[in-house]
């Protein structure tokens, strides 16, 4: 028990980085579906696209001799806002080759198309990188002011980049929300994923807010991306496979089509990882260990669904119409 307290504090911290990180990458899930009403199962790779352009931009800066002449605040944010365009860019590329020429086909064409989309994308990222590089496994390179750490109450030291990760996912999710709720852009979304036929009558562009949805969803996608790379540092073009099954499982869990549920799912998520992943081995006298953590994480996603099956706040989808 003293063991489990001590430790306490540093899980709740990792629990909420893996959280934020999951409600990021399931804001593109959840965006989509709340109005397509399918699931971009090519999100994935749109994530880990973020976490190459970021990888990238480090190495050619790294091969000039210039990635120390720049100032640590200036490069993440050329990194970040690379990845994020990247990402969002991509996502409505996507869009308009992948998704666009099957709206309204049954939805199981879609669904096939995104699987596809996803195989092509993970493979056409490791032909280039292979091409480019010879290596597709590709390292971030170290910052001096990324892997110093924060003295905060008591024995609890907080990596800068854990902090740089719940920072910059609580300013762009409170972004997004005002975005979504306080522009015009994000009243045509709501418009159109609540009734795209009636907010086509009514002038809104149906196609064009389609692509803006994308393109949001992708850039929150590709900043996802660029701080998984920055944390955990190694990167492949299958890196995005789990993490993006969490992050839909994290949609799911909150409620589909719901962005605070996104957010909520995310971290519950996320800290039932990292509890399962630290204290698994202690309550079960060494029987299970970290291995087992998705166990736990996928049981509670099955639990929710049984007693709750529109998640923790309610799906969001739209009307029915007679």
């Amino acid at each position: 028990m003293e063991i489990a307290l001590e430790i306490l504090p540093q899980v709740l911290i990792d629990g909420i980085v893996l959280g934020f990180m999951y409600a990021l990458i399931a804001l593109g899930y959840t965006m989509v579906y709340g109005v397509l009403e399918f699931i971009n199962f090519a999100h994935s790779e749109i994530f880990i696209l973020g976490a190459f352009v970021g990888v990238e931009i480090m190495l050619l800066l790294q091969d000039a001799g210039s990635l120390a002449s720049f100032h640590p605040a200036f490069l993440l944010f050329i990194v970040i806002v690379a990845g994020m365009a990247v990402g969002g860019l991509a996502a409505m590329a996507l869009e308009r080759v992948a998704y666009r020429p099957v709206y309204g086909a049954p939805r199981l064409v879609a669904l096939i198309s995104a699987i596809g989309a996803s195989f092509f994308l993970q493979d056409g990222l490791r032909l280039l990188e292979s091409l480019w590089r010879n290596t597709f496994y590709l390292t971030y390179p170290s910052l001096e002011f990324l892997d110093r750490a924060v003295a905060l109450t008591g024995n609890l030291v907080v990596p800068v980049k854990s902090l740089l990760v719940i920072v910059t996912a609580l300013l762009m999710l409170m972004g997004l929300n005002l975005f979504v709720n306080r522009t015009r852009v994000g009243t045509a979304i709501r418009a159109v994923a609540q009734d795209p036929e009636t907010a086509s009558l009514m002038g809104i562009a149906v196609k064009r807010v389609i692509a803006i949805t994308f393109f949001v969803g992708g850039a929150m996608g590709g900043l996802a991306g660029v701080l998984f790379g920055l944390h955990y540092s190694l990167v492949n073009p299958y890196s995005g496979f789990v993490p993006g099954m969490k992050a839909f499982t994290a949609a799911v869990l909150g409620g589909i089509g719901n962005i605070p549920g996104a957010m909520l799912g995310g971290m519950v998520l996320g800290l039932l990882e990292a509890f399962a992943a630290s204290y698994l081995s202690l309550l079960t006298d060494g029987a299970f260990g970290a291995e087992y953590k998705d166990v736990f994480a996928f049981l509670a996603l099955i639990l929710i669904l049984i007693f709750r099956p529109k998640g923790l706040l309610g799906e969001k989808v739209r009307e029915a119409r007679a």
